[in-house]
């Protein structure tokens, strides 16, 4: 009753206080935080006034000239047919106005596709529904996912302020220094855009898309994607976060050494309890999506863990699949996605919850000799 009370009390107020509903909306684009984003505006208005300039022209002699030479006043139609002059004319007018757009247009796309000289180098794939970002010259990389809870999203709670456009782990790059991206997929086209940025690019599965940007003010910068690429399409934000390089070169040093830290926990004893908790944070994040958070699954496309043979059936195939997916099926490869710790984690905890009390868990060390034997 609350959420329809709100829902009620949001549109009566649009209907009756239309400005305060239409305070952040404007017709025109927004310049940007970036050199780029910058020029391609100043593209945009450049074009624009052209385009008001020449509807003036046009839309003010064809309406003097329907006024002026009406027929009521007796004016008679002039023949123009096979006319020359007119013909020369109609033809190296346009022709000029676009020699005059493209100079400045061709400018802006040659800038907009040069990332060479880059200072960072960052591979971006995209995945069903979550970016991976890899720092090339640092080796390390990491996941980002959604963070906007599910009570938000089912309407349980109120919608945060960035609602939909919120994540677990931004991308980070240094400002003032030009970052290139490498962009591809994993399963399907995905479109990584951050409208700051005038960045907008595919991810396409076997192909390897560049575009860079520099931006030259710290803040946190927001988009999404923007290529229709599942039913959770909606749910794959962007968000970056420009910080001074000083903090950047120490962020580096943090993950690098997480990302040992990480690889070190493969050789821990881990308890039942400790892969229970793991697994669970690894499966709201990585499965939740599609196998739904109480693991009763979105049938046929998704099927229910809850009960099911895979889940507390031989342990093998529930590894191979949750390691190589399944070919045919929705059911994506987590091999490369998940460190061993969280293959081991999620799995043990689909075996031992919502009833599937097995008892039995893998440890990550299992894992990794699993995924060197194959």
């Amino acid at each position: 009753m609350r959420v329809h009370a709100q829902r009620a009390g949001a549109l009566l107020g649009g209907l009756m206080f239309p400005a305060w509903s239409m305070a952040d909306w404007t017709l025109n684009m927004t310049p940007g935080v970036t050199g780029t984003s910058n020029e391609i505006f100043d593209l945009h208005m450049t074009i624009l006034w052209i385009c008001v300039v020449i509807g003036v022209v046009v839309f003010g002699v064809m309406f003097w000239s329907i006024f002026a030479h009406r027929k009521s006043q007796g004016a008679k139609p002039a023949n123009f047919h096979e006319n020359t002059l007119v013909e020369i004319l109609w033809t190296i007018i346009p022709f000029v106005i676009l020699v005059v757009m493209a100079i400045p247009a061709t400018a802006t796309l040659v800038d907009m596709y040069d990332s060479t000289k880059s200072e960072v180098d960052i591979k971006v794939t995209g995945y069903q529904w979550k970016w991976q970002y890899e720092y090339i010259n640092e080796d390390f990389g990491y996941f980002s996912n959604l963070s906007t809870p599910m009570d938000q999203i089912e309407n349980r709670q109120v919608k945060g302020e960035n609602y939909l456009l919120e994540v677990d782990n931004p991308l980070v790059i240094p400002v003032g220094k030009k970052v290139r991206f490498l962009l591809t997929a994993n399963d399907v086209i995905h479109s990584w855009w951050v409208p700051d940025f005038g960045v907008k690019k595919d991810a396409i599965p076997g192909f390897i898309n560049e575009t860079w940007t520099r931006v030259d003010e710290p803040g946190i910068y927001r988009g999404q994607c923007t290529e229709l690429c599942g039913k959770n399409h909606g749910f794959m934000p962007v968000v970056v976060k420009a910080v001074p390089q000083e903090e950047y070169a120490a962020w580096v040093a943090e993950q690098k050494e997480a990302a040992e830290q990480e690889r070190e926990l493969t050789q821990k004893d881990w308890t039942m309890a400790e892969l229970m908790e793991r697994g669970e944070k690894t499966y709201q994040t990585a499965c939740a999506a599609c196998h739904q958070a109480d693991g009763s699954g979105a049938p046929p496309a998704f099927p229910a863990l809850k009960g099911s043979k895979i889940a507390t059936g031989d342990m093998a195939a529930h590894i191979d699949i949750v390691v190589h997916g399944k070919s045919g099926t929705a059911m994506q490869a987590f091999g490369n996605q998940l460190s061993e710790v969280d293959l081991a984690a999620v799995i043990t905890y689909e075996r031992n919850a919502w009833g599937n009390s097995t008892g039995e868990m893998v440890t990550p060390k299992e894992i990794f000799d699993y995924k060197n034997q194959q």
